[in-house]
């Protein structure tokens, strides 16, 4: 809006002095019209500079041809101006060419306009437009593209350093995970469940202390697992999304919960954030359900809305709205992500038995 404002400004401002100096130092004549007109216009062109540098470029040297025919010895202001944003905008061969040719046309036009002498016509052309001011705006222009070209590879540079140092750092943590629990945690695992198998082949009865160790040593490595693939993961591998959910709801279908997908609403671009959030949400869902909620059935529902991403999943397991389960680290980590993207989620028992993850997560197609 601000620079629309000020491309406005500049237009108005240039056509404005353009016909106060047209007419200043003119002597009347029947073109005139023309003459103010074309002035007029050359300036005003220049509010699609930024958007359209050729035909801003070619409009503005037509007009400047036009009131040079007309009578009007005004510069061609406008037309180093478009030299300038065409230049910049990288358009270098297309400006030398417009400009060869209209200055070959400025004398022309200016014994049209009644001087009728070569050498008084090339003076009245050279007077519309130096030379000189015609290079430095190119030069100008072209200062200033390679200028931001230099600060765009500047930054892409320091984006991907801090993209590689941080997999660098990944890579370390979880090599450093991975040297310091993965064995120790194996070990506790594997001798916990030798001593059940021990103790039943035995007849004896198992502590229950020793089945909790057993246990937790078996989330501890699944855990621990799925945080080493994590960090471990990078650009290479592209993260999982929603065009994901239908393989991973066939997944859990196989190990015998009766799971189904229901994708509701038009299917528009979804940002990778948000895909990559609702992917999370339904696996760490179905994760829970069949690790905790020793349930027959599930159901995924995928809504597509205008301004908004909707994601329910249900089951029937056994969680009641007496006995809510405290929130494990995976319900935690789900609240945060949706959080971070300016969702909403609610995750809770039903009244009709089961348990309920209803995540809300604002899609913004402008972005």
């Amino acid at each position: 809006m601000r620079r629309g404002l000020l491309d406005w400004a500049i237009a108005v401002g240039v056509a404005a002095i353009l016909v106060v100096t047209g007419l200043s130092k003119h002597v009347p004549t029947s073109l005139d019209p023309l003459g103010c007109g074309l002035l007029a216009v050359g300036g005003l062109a220049l509010v699609a500079r930024r958007r359209a540098p050729i035909a801003v470029l070619v409009v503005t040297g037509v007009c400047v041809v036009g009131y040079q025919a007309a009578g009007f010895d005004v510069p061609a202001v406008a037309y180093l101006i478009a030299v300038y944003s065409a230049v910049r905008a990288g358009h270098r061969v297309t400006t030398i060419v417009a400009s060869v040719l209209m200055l070959a046309a400025l004398p022309f036009a200016a014994m049209v306009a009644g001087l009728h002498d070569t050498g008084q016509a090339f003076a009245q052309a050279r007077g519309a437009l130096e030379l000189a001011w015609l290079i430095a705006a190119g030069a100008a222009g072209e200062a200033l593209r390679q200028a931001e070209r230099r600060a765009d590879e500047a930054e892409r540079t320091r984006e991907e350093t801090a993209r590689r140092r941080a997999g660098e750092e990944r890579l370390h943590i979880a090599r450093e995970l991975h040297d310091s629990l993965t064995h120790q945690i194996s070990v506790i695992k594997v001798q916990a469940e030798a001593a059940v198998h021990v103790a039943r082949k035995r007849g004896e009865p198992v502590p229950d202390a020793l089945l909790a160790i057993r246990d937790a040593g078996r989330e501890a490595a699944r855990e621990l697992r799925a945080t080493l693939e994590a960090l471990r993961d990078d650009d290479t591998n592209p993260p999982h999304g929603l065009d994901h959910v239908p393989d991973l709801v066939r997944r859990v279908r196989s190990t015998g919960l009766d799971a189904t997908l229901t994708i509701e609403g038009h299917r528009d671009d979804v940002p990778a954030a948000v895909g990559r959030t609702a992917y999370r949400i339904v696996q760490e869902s179905l994760t829970n359900i069949a690790r905790h909620a020793d349930a027959a059935t599930a159901s995924i529902r995928i809504d597509y809305q205008p301004d908004v991403l909707v994601i329910r999943v249900d089951d029937d397991g056994k969680a009641t709205v007496d006995t809510a389960p405290a929130p494990g680290v995976g319900l935690l980590g789900m609240r945060e992500r949706v959080t971070a993207l300016g969702g909403r989620l609610r995750a809770a028992p039903r009244s009709e038995g089961g348990f309920t993850v209803h995540a809300e997560l604002p899609v913004d197609h402008a972005s």
